[in-house]
């Protein structure tokens, strides 16, 4: 099997990769220096000259502020930039894993969302991620469908890092907790992934390490594992208002998964664990 990932310098794409080539799966990453997801004749002729049995697409615009003031970057990279993927695959008649947000849905009330749940969006991010399901919806049948939430993994920046690094000059940090949801450790994900796309269970899928917390939940959580004595003191989303409108609630419900015969992720403070010791050993082959 040959696989092309798509965000390759990302924290999912480069994990993705990194579990493929592991089990012996000829795997290639690659990122916007191969070839703008905007530009579908690039696309095209990049996907036809490789030709995989499938994509994981891990690129995204993800910018969630910015996106409101670039609304059509946005839409260009994630809707139509998906379009792009979608349309090359269908033509290869190969396998598509969509990685996309619990952002699609309303962020409202405190129950878990399913996988068909009712999709509106609260910002542009979020519209522009639900249209690049809509595209591979339309285009293909061979595709899956997998939201996440609160990424976090060893090649990039992330909340865990933030909270880490500021914890270093200050004793007490004030964080939101009235926001909830589900981590995803990009390394457990990336092993879900690559048994996903091994198989022909296509459809609809959440998939975030088991629990919910808030961001406050979070970093203390990752203070305690670290050892670090910051305090966290947990304050209202109204204390940090943002340019985009961020969900309360990013609960998304497992079932689809549990349908299919998918392994649940690990619990999310046991991936906080393990994210910890990759970190520390990286930052070790990094000096």
């Amino acid at each position: 099997m040959k696989i092309l990932v798509t965000g390759v310098t990302g924290q999912l794409g480069h994990d993705c990769v990194q579990e493929l080539q592991s089990r012996g799966i000829e795997a290639r990453g690659v990122s916007s220096r191969d070839f703008s997801l905007t530009d579908g004749e690039a696309v095209r002729a990049y996907l036809l000259s490789y030709r995989p049995d499938a994509v994981i697409h891990c690129a995204a615009y993800t910018a969630v502020d910015k996106a409101e003031d670039e609304r059509e970057l946005c839409e260009a990279v994630n809707g139509a930039g998906t379009r792009n993927i979608a349309s090359a695959c269908r033509e290869l008649d190969c396998k598509l894993v969509y990685i996309s947000t619990d952002y699609v849905f309303p962020g409202t009330g405190d129950s878990a969302y399913e996988v068909d749940g009712e999709k509106s969006p609260c910002n542009a991010y979020g519209l522009s991620k639900l249209h690049g399901e809509q595209a591979v919806q339309e285009l293909m049948q061979k595709y899956f469908i997998v939201r996440i939430s609160w990424v976090f993994g060893v090649n990039g920046k992330n909340f865990i890092r933030t909270m880490l690094k500021l914890a270093e000059s200050h004793d007490k940090l004030t964080v939101v907790a009235d926001q909830v949801g589900s981590p995803t450790y990009t390394r457990d994900l990336a092993r879900l992934l690559a048994d996903m796309v091994q198989t022909e269970k296509y459809g609809v899928y959440h998939a975030t390490n088991e629990g919910y917390c808030s961001w406050a939940e979070l970093a203390a959580e990752t203070f305690r594992q670290a050892g670090c004595g910051a305090v966290v003191e947990p304050v209202p989303s109204t204390a940090y208002p943002t340019k985009a409108v961020r969900p309360k609630n990013s609960r998304l419900s497992k079932a689809s998964l549990d349908a299919a015969g998918f392994e649940r992720l690990p619990r999310w403070q046991d991936a906080v664990g393990r994210y910890l010791i990759e970190l520390a050993s990286s930052d070790v082959k990094t000096k």
